[in-house]
């Protein structure tokens, strides 16, 4: 079941001619899912294929570089004839002011969108095999961030062990994989955890639109495959960053490390870079020994699960 995430905006809070300003796509078995939509995100949209069938828009904060971008999106899907409710997620306290937002141009949907507010540990979206839940950060405002966590799968299936114990090909087979035990011809009964292994882990991404370093992120979720951190600034910045509520890319390095992440992506680059990052990428290396990139407007990346190799 393929899981993909494709970076529609990397900038801070100026955009360059490279890099829009915040929009993280999420792709899940036919679902699409938002986080953030700075200005343009719309157009970012068209740009990288990725269609505007999206079910649920979460916001991290109010800033103008990662919601500027939802009244032309929303246009631009009424304009496309949606029907569709749209569900936007947002922090507490700032439902009013996204409303306000939403009407900014004077005329309201035609399709139903549906705000509502989350905080720390708020389940904002559960879905048939996953949810997305909200975590506290710290950036000088009302903001959030969101882990998207997979259930549990279930145990790989031993055909070769089940066929060893007597049970026929067919229908047995599926009743032990859901769980159920099964009564074979010559009365024996047949158990799940006989031929069914230990349930595997489903995946997990991590965003945390802009802030510091927090514990918090830390606790979000268990060993991420992917973490999408601020790294707004590199050393040279860093006290620019615990200023305005930032992360250099070193702390989020150390986030990171500590959450345990496979994949670290560093985002939210200040303009002040522009287009040079080595020292982001260096800086994080000294503190994650896990894959660190910095994404580039349009990159997609497919989060394997993590038995994908076994």
């Amino acid at each position: 079941m393929p899981l993909c995430v494709t970076f529609l905006g990397t900038a801070g809070a100026v955009p360059t001619t490279e890099r829009n300003p915040s929009g993280i796509f999420v792709a899940r078995e036919g679902e699409q899912l938002l986080f953030d939509a700075g200005e343009g995100t719309q157009r970012q949209l068209m740009r990288f294929g990725t269609g505007f069938s999206i079910s649920h828009l979460f916001v991290t904060h109010l800033h103008g570089d990662h919601v500027l971008g939802i009244p032309g999106l929303l246009q631009t899907m009424d304009f496309n004839d949606r029907e569709k409710p749209l569900a936007i997620h947002t922090p507490h306290g700032t439902r009013r002011k996204l409303k306000g937002l939403v009407n900014a141009v004077g005329n309201r949907p035609s399709f139903p969108v549906r705000i509502s507010e989350v905080g720390d540990g708020d389940v904002a979206y559960r879905a048939e095999e996953y949810e997305v839940r909200a975590f506290e950060t710290d950036h000088n405002t009302n903001s959030v961030g969101y882990t998207l966590l997979e259930d549990e799968r279930k145990g790989r299936f031993d055909r070769e062990r089940a066929e060893e114990l007597g049970v026929p090909v067919g229908p047995k087979f599926s009743q032990l994989h859901e769980g159920n035990s099964v009564e074979l011809e010559d009365g024996t009964v047949v158990h799940p955890e006989q031929v069914v292994g230990e349930p595997r882990p489903g995946r997990s991404i991590v965003y945390t639109g802009d802030t510091r370093p927090t514990v918090t992120t830390i606790e979000a979720a268990d060993e991420p495959d992917l973490l999408i951190h601020d790294a707004t600034f590199a050393d040279d910045r860093a006290d620019r960053a615990a200023k305005t509520a930032h992360s250099t890319a070193r702390g989020a390095a150390e986030i990171a490390a500590r959450a345990g992440a496979k994949r670290l992506a560093l985002m939210h680059i200040s303009s002040r870079y522009a287009g040079y990052t080595d020292d982001h990428i260096q800086q994080a290396r000294e503190t994650f020994d896990g894959e660190v990139f910095v994404p580039d407007d349009g990159d997609e990346l497919e989060i394997p699960y993590p038995d994908a190799d076994v």
